[in-house]
């Protein structure tokens, strides 16, 4: 049985800075492509970055580039979300989600949830003003 289990959520003020981290059991993750969503209160879950089986390739959302840095060990069977200069607006449910293949796809289609076979519970982020 696949779980993600995501980590490092909390409290931070504006201009803070946390790293989320993904870890896997049941698969291993050095096969797959990786993404990271998000879910603010009232709105629909978004594509935050996603990133190759190898690290070699990431995407982002334009809303955090610049500012996030997606990332794996994969000898941890673990992937990273460094988030840096964190605003109020990055306050939502982060979710980490394992694609079922190692090379990402044109962004359009690494955006769509329903690309993605597994998913995490979710780690709260909240950033106060």
């Amino acid at each position: 049985q696949v779980q993600l289990v995501e980590s490092g959520g909390g409290l931070v003020q504006a201009g803070g800075s946390l790293r989320l981290s993904c870890a896997a059991s049941g698969r291993t993750l050095s096969r797959y492509a990786m993404g990271w969503f998000r879910q603010a209160p009232g709105k629909e879950r978004e594509f935050v970055a996603a990133i190759s089986w190898n690290g070699g390739t990431t995407y982002y959302a334009d809303s955090v580039k610049g500012r996030f840095t997606i990332s794996r060990d994969n000898a941890k069977n673990t992937v990273y979300l460094q988030m840096n200069s964190l605003k109020p607006e990055d306050t939502a449910v982060y979710y980490c989600a394992s694609y079922p293949y190692p090379a990402l796809q044109t962004i359009v289609t690494m955006r769509g949830l329903r690309e993605y076979e597994y998913w995490g519970q979710g780690t709260q982020v909240t950033v106060s003003s």
